[in-house]
């Protein structure tokens, strides 16, 4: 297989090293990640400015641009072929619930499916994140189940692993996405000359974290693969819709 590889976390994270030379044990790897950190990046384009390409290796290039930017280029235009999947991570963090509203990480593999292959997002998650083997151990054995048993083009596998070693994880399950309380309190500071500046607040804990969700598995040491979907059309409600836009206002 062919794999382009990126992630959010910047072409230097440990997580997208380790992933890396984890895929080229089977497959051929095409790097192009952002030169810098992008998390939280989201699906944003750069579309003002140019974009600039450096190789930091053979097969290996670096962006001054978002994680969508890299796939994109990458994809349209800047390879001479089209790789079979792709594959973006490993973040350092979770991606679970609606994480992945945010989340550049699965950002750049939507990309991917927006170009038209079947792609990956891979996190790990905890605390101290030191044990990005499991996690690219988990990500290559969905590679290899890809090859054998290919997933439509419009899949995209949402794969969060534990931060625990391989030999511990209990499994892997296939989830759907819970969601969080909402985020915590801004937090305020001054600059160092007294003027104020805000922080983003922390993410809210898991609420809707039961059974079948990927806050469950995670929490009882099992990697979760959540099947997404791009289309956010509600699609029960378009008809209650259509009766409330009729509805006389008087």
């Amino acid at each position: 297989m062919k794999i382009l590889v990126s992630n959010d976390d910047g072409y230097l994270a440990t997580g997208i090293v380790v992933l890396t030379e984890a895929l080229a044990q089977v497959a051929d790897v095409v790097v192009m990640a952002p030169d810098r950190n992008r998390s939280a990046a989201s699906n944003s384009l750069t579309l003002q400015v140019p974009l600039r390409v450096s190789e930091f290796g053979e097969n290996r290039y670096k962006v001054d641009g978002t994680p969508s930017d890299c796939v994109h280029l990458a994809l349209t235009g800047f390879l001479d072929y089209e790789p079979d999947l792709v594959v973006s991570g490993i973040n350092h963090g979770a991606n679970l619930g609606d994480d992945v509203i945010y989340s550049g990480t699965v950002a750049a593999a939507m990309e991917g499916r927006f170009l038209g292959l079947p792609t990956i997002a891979v996190s790990l998650v905890g605390q101290n994140l030191k044990h990005f083997e499991t996690a690219a151990q988990v990500a290559c054995e969905l590679v290899q189940k890809i090859e054998s048993a290919p997933l439509a083009s419009d899949v995209v596998l949402n794969l969060n692993v534990p931060n625990i070693p391989f030999d511990q994880l209990s499994g892997v399950r296939a989830t759907r996405l819970g969601f969080r309380h909402k985020s915590e309190q801004i937090l305020k500071d001054t600059d160092p000359y007294g003027r104020p500046i805000y922080w983003v607040g922390p993410a809210g804990e898991g609420q809707d974290a039961g059974e079948g969700t990927d806050f469950h598995a995670i929490e009882q040491g099992f990697a979760s693969v959540t099947p997404l979907k791009v289309d956010l059309t509600r699609h029960e409600a378009v008809q209650v819709l259509s009766a409330w836009l009729e509805e006389s206002p008087g």
